[in-house]
């Protein structure tokens, strides 16, 4: 007997050519862990934070460009959480929530995306670094879960049929396990042709959403299970299926003092002075990764007349 593989932190693709339809599987562990650990987040916003990486990691390995990025941003003014950012770059992930503690804790332990983001909306961003291209869609955060909001974005922004399914784990360790996976129909041939999905019959599609929407959370979120395994279960009848090649993924926050120093050079230098504290020195907190950057005054050093 061998102890089984664990398979974690990683996002795989694959394509069914018979079918038109292409996807993605991704699984975090101690990425997640990581992340999550930079802040006290209650259960309930600990899960929608995995959903919600677990879905950037998804989005974002669909780049082509290495140097992309993804935004996953949900705003929700005046609900318990008013704001949720996510984003992927080269496979590194990031993310974290605001929230109002003391109504979260109102509601109980299970509390729906409706309850906590109430009317608030979702932007999914892709931003192409070689081409300078930006791409955005917006829709509203009524869905069931936030990977129903995805699929709502794909069919109103992209007109792309997408199926989203997202799970979540509690190991014996007490530490979260999320995975997921990403099914869409392409259009059929050359770009410019039909889409299949505007016909008012489409078996291909059908067939395809039909078998994903077997994979059960736990499946998904099960470590022992090797990604390509998955897609192996849901599609092994199909004549032909391309497992694409994977990439690691790991936490990256692209947060430091020269890039801060940067960015606070850019203020005038009464400004500068009035974030200062009584030692000259201007701290910056960073939400993604909960540090403190402390940078002095004097390092500001005024052109030369």
């Amino acid at each position: 007997m061998t102890a089984p593989t664990t398979d974690l932190d990683r996002v795989i693709g694959f394509t069914i050519p018979d079918r038109h339809a292409r996807g993605r599987v991704a699984r975090l562990g101690p990425v997640l862990d990581e992340i999550l650990s930079a802040h006290a987040y209650p259960t309930p916003i600990e899960r929608l934070l995995a959903e919600a990486l677990v879905l950037t990691a998804l989005l974002g390995a669909t780049l082509k460009d290495a140097q992309g990025q993804m935004t996953l941003q949900a705003q929700s003014p005046g609900a318990i959480v008013s704001l949720l950012v996510c984003d992927y770059k080269n496979g590194e992930l990031r993310g974290y929530v605001q929230f109002d503690a003391e109504r979260l804790s109102q509601l109980g332990k299970n509390p729906t995306l409706d309850a906590l983001c109430k009317k608030g909306h979702l932007a999914i961003t892709f931003d192409q670094a070689t081409t300078k291209e930006r791409y955005q869609g917006i829709v509203p955060l009524a869905s069931a879960s936030i990977g129903a909001a995805a699929e709502a974005y794909f069919l109103q922004s992209e007109q792309i049929p997408t199926l989203v399914r997202i799970g979540t784990h509690r190991g014996k360790d007490g530490k979260l396990i999320a995975g997921g996976i990403l099914v869409q129909h392409l259009p059929e041939g050359e770009i410019g042709r039909e889409r299949l999905h505007t016909r008012l019959d489409h078996p291909e599609w059908q067939h395809v959403e039909a078998l994903s929407a077997t994979m059960g959370p736990d499946e998904l979120a099960e470590p022992s299970i090797a990604l390509e395994n998955l897609v192996w279960r849901l599609f092994n009848e199909e004549e032909e299926v391309r497992v694409l090649a994977g990439a690691t993924l790991s936490r990256g926050c692209r947060c430091d003092t020269g890039y801060i120093t940067e960015v606070l050079s850019k203020f005038p230098p009464e400004d500068r002075a009035e974030m200062a504290d009584e030692n000259g020195v201007i701290s910056v907190d960073c939400a993604f990764c909960s540090k403190k950057f402390p940078v002095q005054l004097a390092d500001f050093v005024s052109p030369p007349l």
